[in-house]
């Protein structure tokens, strides 16, 4: 054999050696590690598809499988190279060098997300490469505002990130826990769901949401608003089903004690209480208008044969139709002394009242 052809086979060897390296180390990088970023070349799909196949433990076997969770920040803006040199500086990962080539290779480098994580060195680089790219908080903000009914609660949880369905919420408001002094065991949860603003794990169950609102208003049941309460003849019960008909008519905060009082002297004289609120709770939802609270009510409205239509049953209705505010519950605890019985909305959209003594001064304090 000449040497010509002796060098041309070895040329031809080699190079069948090389290109099929080439093709051979992306084949088994794609079988480990799945597909490559479309975003790299043919030499950098090479190049990555090699230092994967170099790393191999590195990536897949966890630093330490009994390892604590700890907390680990990505701040907006800040780069993979920077990502990865804390990951390993802080004992999460083994080597920062493995991490930025898994993700260069799997095009995770593009996507991960600042905010804040909690981390655990029992995770491998391929999954903690995973988590990084969802920044979603371990904890939410769930806000219940002042007059909501336990329907518009559940209505809000679609869109609060936690995990609890409307359905599974009402089930658990509408039965309250056994223990409690201020709210009978099994009846409705109706106006004791405190409104607040809440900060709560996203794993919070239907049951412990409900506890915690529970627990909110007995903190805020404070002796001396117990004693008010007492004062004006009234049980806790009694007192915020008053207070969450005071939550319904009073925009103004001022003059929720004002109103209090009309409703006290109403009660006190047998009269009806004669209140909107009341009767739109009684209706329920207004599919027309899309809200739980009908307005304006008609004169048939008023004539619907329901224990919580002040304008035909004397005394409080049956239960709260809603949650108080604080401010509400003290107008009840400590209401103003006036005489009167009858108040109306003034004309000028302020959202304040005109009180009246008699039903014909009511009747002129109308809007021409």
């Amino acid at each position: 054999m000449s040497r010509r052809l002796i060098l041309f086979l070895t040329l031809a060897f080699l190079c069948a050696l090389i290109f099929g390296t080439f093709l051979g180390v992306p084949a088994l990088a794609i079988r480990q590690y799945g597909p490559p970023s479309p975003a790299l070349g043919p030499f950098d799909r090479f190049e990555f598809s090699f230092r994967l196949l170099l790393y191999g433990d590195m990536l897949t076997q966890p630093l330490n499988l009994d390892g604590s969770e700890q907390s680990f920040t990505i701040e907006q803006g800040e780069g993979v190279p920077s990502i990865a040199v804390r990951l390993e500086e802080t004992g999460l990962i083994r080597s920062a060098a493995a991490f930025r080539a898994y993700l260069i290779y799997t095009g995770l480098d593009t996507s991960i997300q600042a905010g804040k994580y909690q981390l655990s060195p029992a995770l491998s680089i391929e999954e903690i490469a995973t988590e990084l790219q969802d920044a979603t908080p371990e904890q939410i903000t769930f806000v219940v505002l002042p007059g909501w009914r336990i329907e518009e609660i559940a209505a809000s949880l679609s869109t609060s990130g936690l995990e609890i369905t409307p359905e599974e919420f009402l089930a658990a408001a509408r039965s309250a826990p056994p223990g409690l002094d201020f709210l009978p065991a099994s009846v409705s949860t109706e106006g004791f769901l405190y409104p607040d603003v809440y900060v709560l794990p996203r794993t919070t169950t239907a049951a412990e949401l409900v506890e915690k609102f529970l627990g909110n208003f007995s903190l805020n049941l404070t002796t001396d608003i117990r004693e008010g309460f007492a004062r004006q003849g009234l049980d806790v019960y009694q007192a915020v089903t008053l207070a969450s008909i005071v939550q319904r008519e009073a925009v103004v905060v001022d003059e929720r004690a004002q109103i209090a009082s009309v409703f006290y002297n109403r009660l006190r004289s047998g009269m009806k209480l004669d209140t909107d609120p009341t009767v739109q709770y009684a209706l329920g939802y207004n599919m027309a208008q899309g809200t739980w609270w009908t307005n304006p009510l008609r004169a048939a409205d008023l004539q619907i044969d329901s224990p919580y239509n002040t304008y035909i049953y004397t005394g409080l209705p049956p239960g709260p139709i809603a949650s108080p505010s604080l401010s509400a519950l003290r107008a009840v605890a400590f209401p103003a002394e006036t005489p009167y019985y009858f108040f109306r909305a003034r004309c000028d959209t302020s959202g304040l009242h005109n009180f009246s003594v008699t039903f014909e001064e009511h009747l002129q304090s109308g809007c021409q």
